[in-house]
C-alpha cells in the first residue's frame, strides 16, 4: 500500500516539460525537450520528441499577448508576461485572428493544426523576462470541429526554459 501511495505522489509532482490528455489517443505525447520563446507579439511553447533522424514537434503552443486598445504611441498594446500571468486562450483577440493557435508536426511529415480551443489557459509561473527560467503551465479543450486532428480532445502540459528573444531583429 505504501509504494502505491508512493507511486501515486509521484506521479501527481508535475515535470519541468511534460504534456498529457485525451489528445494522447490520436497522436503520442512523449517529449524530449521543449523551447520557450516570445517576441513583441506572442509567447510561444514547442515540445520535440527526437526519433533518431526525425525531430517531431509533438505540440507547439502560440498565445498572442495582443490586447484591446491603443497603446500610448497609437500602436497595438501587448501584454507582457511576468510571474502570475494567467491569459486566457479562448476567442480572437481580434476579428478572425484566435488567441491561441496549437499544430503538431511529426518529423518529415507536413504541418497538422488543431482545431480552435473551446475552453482553456496558459499560466506563467515564474519569469517571462528574456534569458530568464520562464516557466508555467496550460490546458485546453478543442472544438469539436475545424482543424486537421484533435477534434474534442484535450491537451495539458508544464513548461520550464530560458525565455528566448524571438523578435524580428533590428528594422533596416
Amino acid at each position: 500500500m505504501k509504494k502505491l501511495a508512493l507511486l501515486f505522489a509521484l506521479a501527481s509532482c508535475g515535470l519541468d516539460n511534460s504534456l498529457g490528455g485525451s489528445l494522447s489517443e490520436v497522436f503520442p505525447l512523449d517529449i524530449s525537450t521543449a523551447e520557450v520563446a516570445r517576441n513583441e507579439e506572442a509567447l510561444q511553447v514547442t515540445y520535440f520528441r527526437n526519433r533518431g533522424v526525425f525531430l517531431d514537434v509533438v505540440a507547439r503552443i502560440s498565445v498572442s499577448l495582443k490586447v484591446e486598445g491603443v497603446s500610448e504611441d497609437g500602436g497595438v498594446p501587448v501584454l507582457v508576461p511576468k510571474e502570475g500571468t494567467r491569459i486566457e486562450v479562448v476567442g480572437d483577440y481580434s476579428p478572425g485572428n484566435p488567441r491561441c493557435a496549437v499544430t503538431t508536426a511529426p518529423g518529415g511529415e507536413p504541418v497538422r493544426n488543431l482545431p480552435r480551443i473551446k475552453r482553456g489557459d496558459f499560466t506563467i509561473t515564474s519569469g517571462g523576462e528574456y534569458g530568464e527560467v520562464t516557466s508555467g503551465n496550460f490546458s485546453v479543450l478543442f472544438e469539436q470541429e475545424g482543424g486537421d486532428v484533435g477534434f474534442g480532445r484535450t491537451l495539458f502540459g508544464n513548461f520550464k526554459g530560458e525565455l528566448r528573444d524571438a523578435g524580428f531583429g533590428e528594422l533596416p
